[in-house]
This record gives structure tokens, C-alpha cells and sequence, in this order.
């Protein structure tokens, strides 16, 4: 009987008792633990190019609002202040005969006094009482303790040259014999122009009272800088208006220094501009936030008005530390 015989399978196993690999096997990698700490260069590039990036938005953002935002409030100021002056000069008033001179209130920051027409730059701008960083954000405004225009003595009157409006933007273009015209309940009243200089913001003296009859007009010098005062200086064309003795409750005292304040920007609103601007990015970081953990896109479509709101008033308020006729 023919026996059958088997050859049992090779079981190779190497002297570690561990099993062999096949021909073709890979014996697997072992895993490297990763440092904990490891610094990425290339993550600190990209978080400091988008944050020079937001940067130059909120440059631009702020640019814009000052140079175009500034303006658009400033032409709706003007329509109702020159409503205002003309239903003003429309009122018949009626004069008794005595001897004593016409007595006049004095007239209240903020509101329209007259209109001042240049014709060589095309300035046709409602001008009102007092040179705040408030009044001059609607026109021209009045320096206070000189005289209304038209009276006898030095009239000074401030105006913004690149911000709401820029009223004074192209004054520096004025040259001698150019005619200069003042609107008032009073009258019309012609000035022509004979000198032009620049000074420094501290020099007031421009601002004194003179012998002769002029019109002296400041702005900041030279464009998008407070660094100096550009001042044009007109002469009275024609009679003087006749000067109204001042009311009971008129101010009487020297020039105040705090109506002047406003010239070169008020540290009182440092508070509000902290805080709104503190508001703003807390509301970018909550964005962000939420945005990480919930749906990115529709998180921003809802933040971002609310972002542009509390911007908006932030810019509204950093704006009054800026000088206020720049």
C-alpha cells in the first residue's frame, strides 16, 4: 500500500521569534511624536499681513469718511442754514426814529449769520456765528468779539480746507483786486483782496482789532495739514454798516480763549473716541469668533453693519481731536 507523504509548511521564524515579512512587505514606520512647541514661521507672516491689511482698510475707511463723509453732512447743514439766513432777510423789520443806536442780541454758536461769495473760487457758503469744532462742521464761522460783517473794524472768519465742505480749499488761489462778498441782514457788502500770507497757528495777532475796515479769512496751511495758517486779508468796499450797541446780556469781556479752543481739536472728547473705538473692536473680535465656530460667511453678512455703525461714530468723534479748520 503506497503511503503518501506531506511536506509540512515552513514556519521560518527568526531567532527574535518574530514572524518574517513576506518578499514584498513593508515593515511600518515607527511615529514620531511631534513637538509640542514647533514655531511656524509661516503663520506669523501671514497673521501680521492681515493685520497690516485691516490696518490699511481703517486708514482708508477713515481717509474717505473725513475727506467725502465730512462733506455730505456739511452740504445738508448749509441747505438749512441758508433757509434759515434768507426767511431772515425776508422779515421786514421797521426802524423808529430816535437817536440812540439799533440794539441787537447777540448771536448764538452755531447759527447762520450771513453768506460769504467768492466768485474767483466759487465759495458760496452760508457763514455761521463761532469757530468750534460743532460750528465749523456746518460752513465758515465768525470768530467771536470781532465784528459782524460789514461793521467797522476787523471781521475774522475760520473755514474748514479739506474736511466738511472744504469751503477754503482753494484760498491759497486768491490774488490782490479779487472781489470778496458778504450777505447779511444788513446789506451787501464788497471786499477786495490786497494780502495773503502764512503764519503759525499760535499767531492771533491777525485776529486784533484794526483801524481800517477788513475782512480777514484763516484756514490751515498747507492742504491736509494743521502745521501752519494761511490768512487772506480783504478791505471794505463801500460804506460801513452801522454798529448795533450791544444787548444787556451780550458778553462784554476780552476774547475767550475756550471759544478758540476748538482750532486746534478738543481733548474733552479723547473718552467718547477711546470708547467707541474700543466698542468696534470688540465687535470685529466677536465676529471673528463666532464665525470660527459657526458658519463664517453668514456670521459676517450680519456683523458687518453693525461693525460700520460703531466705525462710523467712532470716526465721528477721533474726528473732533483733529484741528477743526484743517
Amino acid at each position: 500500500m503506497a503511503t503518501t507523504s506531506t511536506v509540512p509548511a515552513r514556519h521560518d521564524h527568526g531567532p527574535s521569534g518574530l514572524r518574517r515579512k513576506g518578499r514584498f512587505g513593508r515593515r511600518p514606520r515607527p511615529n514620531r511624536p511631534r513637538r509640542a512647541h514647533s514655531f511656524d514661521l509661516r503663520k506669523v507672516v501671514r497673521g501680521v499681513g492681515k493685520t497690516l491689511i485691516a490696518t490699511g482698510v481703517l486708514i482708508f475707511l477713515f481717509v474717505a469718511y473725513q475727506l467725502w463723509g465730512t462733506g455730505i453732512a456739511q452740504a445738508r447743514d448749509q441747505r438749512a442754514l441758508k433757509d434759515q439766513i434768507n426767511k431772515t432777510m425776508a422779515t421786514p423789520t421797521t426802524v423808529s426814529p430816535t437817536d440812540a443806536p439799533p440794539t441787537t442780541v447777540a448771536p448764538i454758536p452755531g447759527e447762520a449769520i450771513g453768506v460769504i461769495e467768492i466768485p474767483r473760487i466759487g465759495v458760496d457758503q452760508a457763514v455761521v456765528e463761532g469757530v468750534g469744532v460743532e460750528d465749523l462742521k456746518k460752513g465758515p464761522g465768525r470768530y467771536p468779539d470781532t465784528p459782524m460783517p460789514g461793521q467797522a473794524g476787523n471781521v475774522a472768519i475760520a473755514g474748514h480746507r479739506t474736511t466738511y465742505g472744504a469751503p477754503f480749499n482753494r484760498l491759497d488761489e486768491l490774488s490782490n483786486g479779487d472781489a470778496i462778498n458778504v450777505r447779511t441782514a444788513a446789506g451787501t457788502f464788497r471786499y477786495e483782496v490786497f494780502e495773503s500770507k502764512v503764519v503759525s497757528p499760535d499767531e492771533v495777532s491777525v485776529l486784533d482789532p484794526t483801524p481800517d475796515n477788513r475782512l480777514t479769512l484763516t484756514t490751515c496751511n498747507p492742504k491736509y495739514s494743521a502745521a501752519e495758517r494761511l490768512i487772506v486779508v480783504a478791505a471794505l468796499v463801500g460804506p460801513v454798516a452801522p454798529s448795533a450797541a450791544p444787548a444787556a446780556d451780550a458778553p462784554t469781556t476780552p476774547r475767550d480763549p475756550t471759544a478758540l479752543a476748538g482750532l486746534s481739536g478738543t481733548s474733552a472728547d479723547k473718552g467718547p473716541a477711546i470708547v467707541w473705538g474700543a466698542l468696534a473692536g470688540v465687535v470685529w473680535l466677536l465676529a471673528w469668533a463666532i464665525g470660527k465656530r459657526w458658519r463664517r460667511w453668514p456670521t459676517y453678512l450680519i456683523a458687518t453693519p453693525v461693525f460700520l455703525i460703531v466705525l462710523f461714530v467712532f470716526f465721528e468723534n477721533f474726528a473732533r481731536l483733529l484741528p477743526s479748520n484743517v
